[in-house]
């Protein structure tokens, strides 16, 4: 499979490289910026482009099977609102048509679990625990509003388009190991409570967004895909009772279980996180 990758230079864009070429499928990396370390192999390739200029997607799409988006800027207040917003829901709608338009209709985007509101919103908010793809939105701020937006353009296209699959990946923070993660969010207070205590590593996110270019659903779906486990010392109940109290428990949070199921792409990716 020859596969368009946006975004190819960044951290995930570089493990999916990895993962794919080790798999035999060919790469055609996409970004405003080359790679610093180029995986010496003929069925590797770059091309330099920005997410805007959308002939020059359709151009470097060629001859390509199947797509993987993962350009995007992936923290707010680092730019302003518009900045983000523009960037990443234009991106998506780019990569996506220019997909379509050379038929390619296997598809994956990567989205986030902030489309629903989340790490980035002023308080939390959860109907339930753990979180699933059925979870209301509750987002206020640019970039949870611009992966939200960008999962209703996949849900546009499923509808145009006949026999397209394309799965949106909602990823927590992606780090190459559970350790890095756990500086951050291993501390049970309020700074932290927005995040749940939540990781993705990159390895396992590079699997799901190859597992999803082979799995058999059609249209468009979402799937969380994150750690089953927290980076809490704390145990999951303990954390729902003292900062989320009143909020129902759906789910099983023995343990140091995760706030977010992922049994979705279990059952239709047959992915899990540690494998």
């Amino acid at each position: 499979m020859k596969i368009a990758l946006t975004g190819g230079s960044g951290g995930l864009g570089r493990a999916i490289t990895v993962l794919a070429l080790a798999q035999g499928h060919s790469v055609v990396s996409i970004d405003r910026v080359a790679p610093t370390d180029p995986p010496e192999h003929l069925d590797f390739s770059f091309v330099e482009a920005e997410m805007s200029d959308y002939d020059r997607l359709v151009e470097a799409f060629a001859g390509c099977d199947a797509m993987v988006h993962m350009a995007a800027i992936t923290r707010p207040f680092r730019l302003p609102d518009h900045v983000v917003h523009n960037n990443n829901v234009v991106g998506s709608y780019n990569a996506l048509r220019a997909a379509v338009e050379h038929g390619i209709m296997r598809i994956c985007q990567a989205s986030s679990v902030n489309a629903i509101g989340l790490s980035y919103s002023r308080e939390p908010r959860f109907d339930y625990l753990p979180v699933d793809e059925e979870h209301p939105n509750y987002t206020e701020e640019a970039y949870g509003l611009s992966k939200w937006i960008c999962e209703a353009q996949a849900d546009t296209f499923a509808r145009r388009y006949e026999g397209i699959r394309i799965a949106s990946l909602r990823f927590h923070w992606v780090v190459p190991g559970r350790a890095k993660a756990a500086e951050a969010y291993d501390q049970a207070d309020d700074e932290v409570n927005t995040h749940l205590w939540a990781y993705t590593l990159f390895e396992a996110a590079a699997r799901a967004a190859l597992k999803s270019l082979e799995a058999s659903f059609t249209g468009h779906e979402v799937f969380y895909i994150v750690a089953p486990n927290t980076t809490a010392e704390v145990p999951s109940l303990e954390l729902a009772q003292r900062f989320f109290p009143g909020v129902p428990i759906r789910g099983d949070l023995s343990g140091h279980r995760s706030f977010f199921s992922s049994a979705k792409a279990e059952r239709l990716l047959g992915w899990r996180h540690d494998d």
